[in-house]
């Protein structure tokens, strides 16, 4: 996987500049930075949902009563 380093950075924000113009440079990066904000954000709250899904109580309260009535089951075979 090719790797980018800083004179590859460098190169890319000169082209950037002279695409954009110096003047609105800035207000592109601004832009740039809300768009990774926002998509940062939305990328969290899916990490949060899948994890609350995960964390269910009541799954958790049904595994819990199958493991219960498994185990039960195999001592009562075991008699």
């Amino acid at each position: 996987m090719p790797t980018i380093g800083w004179f590859e950075i460098l190169i890319i924000v000169a082209i950037a500049i002279i695409v954009v113009g110096p003047k609105d440079f800035p207000i592109m990066l601004k832009k740039i930075g809300s768009w990774i904000g926002s998509i940062k954000r939305y990328v969290g709250n899916v990490q949060n949902e899948v994890s609350s899904l995960a964390e269910n109580p009541i799954e958790n309260e049904l595994k819990e009563n199958i493991d219960k009535k498994d185990q039960k089951g195999k001592n009562d075979e075991a008699k």
